[in-house]
């Protein structure tokens, strides 16, 4: 039986949307596939550091890899809700697997140089500006009961954070023994997987949109109107905004506290990547056996908080085994406050928006990294990259407390939509914060 929410074995439970054979293809061939990707992010990191010593050129390519998201994002949210969402994503896993082809064949071949690393990253950013929410509204077209979708979202983090575990410690290991171009070559091969995966899909065609739709600009202004016109998504895409700015682009100061602060070298960076990573999947296997979106509101508060206190905790530590469970404890929360913020998301959303409003949620998740990178990287070279981690720590914090006081707010129009979906009856009545959301304008 394809999916179910009844009680059985925890594991089973846990693990129930895997038992959709489309889900089941998407989730082993992304696996493979992100695991090519965080060896390439980690390469790419120490390809750079080795060839400059400069911090600020560090935030300079991953501002590049990123800045795309945030410039093309949100129109191309409306691509994404007019097209054949699998057609789309084979076309970007094709495209990225040629980008990490050529990345390889440079670097083999002695020709690579800051400049082609930018030139290639901006390519890859702006695949990812369609690939990402593309892949994000595809996943409701996987799973035939959405009361399973929360679980599939938890899973894909878990096989996100799987791959991240994965990546970062093989790029170690190759970087050390050949050199990165190997690690291109790798992840370039990785994407076959994910590409027969969506080819080998069964999925009903969807709807045809009606033929008097608003244009494209008309269709943009609405869906933003629907995205930022109803508060509990507003709150979510902001708070996932600010600490995708001032938190996330530790990851592109890794390579200085590898060699600099614990004076190691890719192995020490492999290391750091894979203990947070180490966090990221404890926390998705802690969301995927919870049973219902309800109550995930308060779980996004204690989750950006602890993913401040452990930046803060990692740029106050000196020795290895102290930064280790820092970054665990780190990685724990932002997946968990990712996670969580895309379930409640995608559980609300009107589907004929899907693909606008993930175009929001990835311009507030990858869009505001490469700023932040930016500014990581200019900070690091004057306060040093530890105060750095510090103040984005501090902010995160800050970040909590605001969303902490949004929540009130938020429920008092929450209980229509989870009754209208069917969430609430499963959920003590006693409950008064049941629910988290709100009925936005369109639903009223």
């Amino acid at each position: 039986m394809a999916g179910s929410t009844s009680p059985g074995s925890s594991v089973a439970f846990m693990l129930r949307a895997l038992g959709y054979r489309n889900y089941r293809l998407f989730f082993g061939g992304q696996i493979v596939s992100l695991a090519g990707t965080w060896i390439t992010t980690t390469a790419t990191s120490w390809l750079v550091y080795r060839l400059t010593g400069s911090a600020l050129l560090l935030g300079l390519v991953g501002f590049a890899g990123q800045f795309p998201a945030f410039l093309f994002g949100p129109f191309a949210g409306i691509f994404i809700d007019r097209w054949d969402r699998r057609r789309l994503l084979v076309a970007t896993q094709i495209i990225s697997m040629l980008e990490s082809f050529a990345l390889a064949a440079l670097t083999l071949s002695g020709h690579i140089t800051v400049g082609a690393i930018l030139f290639l990253n901006v390519v890859q950013g702006i695949v990812n500006a369609f690939d990402m929410p593309a892949r994000q509204s595809f996943l409701i077209e996987l799973i035939e009961n959405k009361a399973d979708l929360g679980n599939a979202i938890a899973l894909n983090s878990s096989m996100v954070n799987v791959a991240r575990l994965l990546g970062p410690s093989i790029a170690g290991v190759v970087i050390a023994a050949t050199n990165e171009g190997w690690c291109f070559f790798i992840d370039g091969i990785s994407y076959l997987g994910v590409i027969a995966a969506l080819l080998a899909m069964r999925i009903e065609p969807r709807p045809k949109p009606v033929t008097n739709r608003p244009g494209a600009v008309a269709q943009f202004k609405e869906g933003f109107r629907y995205a930022f016109g109803f508060r509990p998504i507003r709150s979510i895409i902001l708070l996932l905004a600010l600490v995708s700015l001032v938190g996330v682009p530790y990851s592109v100061l890794m390579p200085i506290f590898a060699t600099t602060i614990f004076l190691g070298g890719p192995h020490t960076l492999g290391l750091l990547m894979t203990s947070s990573g180490c966090g990221a999947l404890a926390g998705a296997l802690w969301l995927a056996q919870r049973r219902s979106v309800v109550g995930l509101g308060r779980i996004i508060v204690f989750a950006s908080a602890a993913f401040g206190a452990g930046l803060i905790g990692f740029s106050c530590a000196r020795v290895l085994w102290l930064a280790i469970p820092c970054l665990m404890v780190a990685g724990f929360g932002f997946i968990v406050q990712m996670a969580s913020s895309n379930t409640i998301i995608q559980t609300i959303v009107d589907d004929e928006k899907r693909g606008r409003v993930m175009s929001f949620y990835t311009m507030a998740f990858l869009g505001t990294v490469p700023f932040g990178s930016l500014i990581a990287g200019w900070m690091s070279a004057r306060i040093g990259a530890p105060h750095t981690l510090l103040v984005g720590g501090i902010s995160c914090l800050a970040g909590a407390a605001w969303f902490a006081a949004e929540l009130p707010a938020i429920r008092t129009a929450v209980r229509p939509i989870y009754v209208s979906l069917g969430i609430l009856p499963q959920v003590a009545a006693g409950l008064s914060d049941a629910a988290e959301l709100s009925v936005p304008p369109e639903r009223q």
